[in-house]
């Protein structure tokens, strides 16, 4: 716990007075992105950015759920392409697929979706040629 401030002393020069002898006693050289510069200093003031970068760490979307899956159907080709095995090509398209005939079956809020599932088969075929020593 820390001390309780003296009688006497202005708050501003006891808080001074802690932050100067945790600076001697190196409190804050070991704390994360010390030394770095503070990111997002160029960009203009947003008063929600903590919102936002909170969304962006959990993976929420302020999309409409139709949307948000168009979106995610839209990164598939990128995600096989990264893949480094087969059976993860085929669990990425699984689950896309999964996805969307449940949107299919219930038409989620937001847009049209206009999507059909990934022919898992071909997609497969297709990574393994892209792969194939020439």
């Amino acid at each position: 716990m820390t001390e309780r401030k003296p009688p006497g002393v202005s708050f501003e020069s006891w808080v001074d007075r802690q932050i100067h002898e945790a600076e001697q006693r190196g409190d804050f050289s070991a704390l994360p992105g010390f030394g770095k510069p503070i990111a997002g200093l160029e960009r203009p003031y947003d008063e929600a950015w903590w919102i936002k970068q909170k969304m962006q760490r959990e993976g929420v979307s302020m999309l409409p759920p139709a949307l948000a899956l168009r979106k995610e159907a839209e990164d598939v080709p990128r995600a096989v392409s990264a893949a480094r095995t087969e059976a993860e090509v085929r669990r990425i398209l699984t689950e896309v697929n999964e996805k969307i005939e449940r949107a299919i079956r219930m038409p989620p809020e937001g847009p049209p979706l206009r999507l059909v599932p990934f022919d898992v088969d071909a997609a497969a075929r297709r990574w393994r040629e892209e792969r194939r020593p020439v």
